[in-house]
This record gives structure tokens, C-alpha cells and sequence, in this order.
């Protein structure tokens, strides 16, 4: 079975996606981990199903990691959907629908694209934690503080995030018992009140370029902290990403999406 695939990225954060709005194509987990596969598959950080769904929407969007579980948000990937449709229909407002929730995103003059990521989830349970705690002041090493935006971050400030063994310690925080659903861990050093640079360890993917809901956590926590500014770029490996925390509580994020190329892919040949 063929089906064709468009190999995309934001900011590097790169994603294969399949467009089964007209029939299903049977991507199961254990394809979806075949298909990531850098070496024996395509390669990808997530892999990206554009599945149909119902009124006030234009699309639903599954996002799989590599090792198969299932993600509820990805700005990257929004915005590289919103490309996808705004070049198949030639129109510049969509609504993405995930597993966390709609997202309304507009294609710009300038070929960049904004996504209203939705409001930062604050409580303890609603990230979620194990238990009551200061999500501004988590209890562990390093005074992180945690946030979700549709999926849990756990945002830890630096000095020098060069110095920082991000893997090694990305690693070991997503699987903490604090973080029942597991955590995206980030790092952040805080350039000026208007710049941040990020790096991201994502659960089910490990350290990628590039970390939409990421960058939206870091800004968040860092405003809260009272580090950052409620509007700031966020300087990832991979590029840099607008981030505004909105009067309305609401987050938006702004940043480019490309093609990188398209193919076909049989498969049948894959894991079931």
C-alpha cells in the first residue's frame, strides 16, 4: 500500500506527515516508530496523521513520537499542517483540532504562521504532578517550575545552558515519579527580559532543534518567575520562535514552517 508522505519541519523540529482525511492507512504505533526511524525509516522527531473531524475544525492532528505514544500538542507541527492546507486551499485561517484541544492559526504576509497555543495550565493536577505541589517551585534540584500547554513541561533556568549535559539530565527528569504522564524537560537562560534560549528534551522523542509548546512553557514560567516579559523570542537550536502571553491569558506563538521534500512509502513492508 503507497501512500505519500511530506517530509516538514519547523525551526528544524521536523515531522513526517500523511494526510488520511479521504482513508485511514493503518499507522499504527509500531509503524509510527518504523516511519521515525533515522536509519531504517524516513526519520523524524514526530510523525504527524491529518485525520478528519468533526464541525469547528479543519482538520483533526494525531501526533506520534517515535517511540509510538502519543503527544496532545505540537506547535511545530501546527504550524506545518497550517502550511500544508493553507498551500492546498489557499486560504490563511484554519482551526487544527488535537487530543489537548483546538488550535486557531493564521498564515501571515510574511510566510510565517501564528497559533494560538491556547492557556498555560497551571495546577498541579491539570499538568499533571503526582501530588500537590508549588508548580512555580517544583521540589527537585535545581528549582524548576512546571507548566502545561497541552502537553507537561518542566522549564529549569540557567546560567549557561552551553554547560548544561541537556541529554543526560533530560533523560533522567522525564521519567521521575513526580511526572506520572512523564515531562519535557527544559533549559533556558534567560538572555534579556525579551530573549530566551531553549533547549528541550521531549518525552518520547529526546533532545530535538526545536520545541513549539516548549518555547510557550519556557515563557510562561519565566514570566511567572518575573525573569522574562509576557512577550519575548525564544532562541532555539534550530531557529527562533515568537512567544506572547496575552492579557487573555492566552499563549501565541509565531514562527516559520517548510517542506523539506515529498515521497511515497509502501507501507505494507512496516511493522504492523
Amino acid at each position: 500500500m503507497s501512500a505519500q508522505f511530506y517530509k516538514m519541519h519547523g525551526c528544524g523540529n521536523d515531522f513526517v506527515v500523511f494526510d488520511e482525511r479521504l482513508a485511514p492507512l493503518g499507522l499504527t504505533p509500531a509503524r509510527a516508530a518504523a516511519l521515525a526511524d533515522r536509519r531504517t525509516g524516513i526519520g523524524c522527531d514526530q510523525l504527524i496523521s491529518i485525520e478528519p473531524t468533526g464541525p469547528g475544525a479543519d482538520a483533526f492532528m494525531r501526533i506520534r513520537n517515535p517511540d509510538g505514544t502519543e503527544a496532545g500538542a505540537c506547535g511545530n507541527a501546527t504550524r506545518c499542517v497550517v502550511d500544508l492546507l493553507a498551500r492546498q486551499t489557499g486560504r490563511d485561517q484554519f482551526t487544527i483540532r488535537t487530543s489537548a484541544g483546538d488550535l486557531p492559526a493564521h498564515l501571515l504576509p510574511d510566510g510565517r504562521i501564528r497559533v494560538d497555543m491556547a492557556s498555560p495550565r497551571l495546577g498541579w493536577a491539570e499538568i499533571p504532578l503526582s501530588h500537590e505541589m508549588d508548580t512555580l517551585h517544583l521540589p527537585l534540584e535545581g528549582d524548576p517550575a512546571a507548566c502545561s500547554m497541552g502537553n507537561p513541561h518542566v522549564t529549569f533556568f540557567v546560567p549557561d545552558l552551553a554547560a548544561v549535559p541537556v541529554a543526560t539530565l533530560g533523560v533522567q527528569l522525564e521519567h521521575r515519579t513526580e511526572f506520572p504522564e512523564r515531562a519535557n524537560i527544559g533549559f533556558v537562560q534567560i538572555l534579556t527580559p525579551d530573549q530566551l534560549r531553549l533547549r528541550v528534551w521531549e518525552r518520547g522523542a529526546g533532545l530535538t532543534l526545536a520545541c513549539g509548546s516548549g518555547a510557550c512553557a519556557a515563557l510562561v514560567n519565566a514570566h511567572r518567575r518575573g525573569l522574562a516579559n509576557r512577550r519575548a523570542d525564544i532562541v532555539l537550536d534550530g531557529g527562533t520562535l515568537e512567544i506572547e502571553w496575552r492579557p487573555d491569558n492566552h499563549v501565541w506563538m509565531t514562527g516559520p514552517a517548510a517542506t523539506s521534500f515529498t515521497g511515497e512509502i509502501d507501507l505494507s513492508r512496516l511493522p504492523a
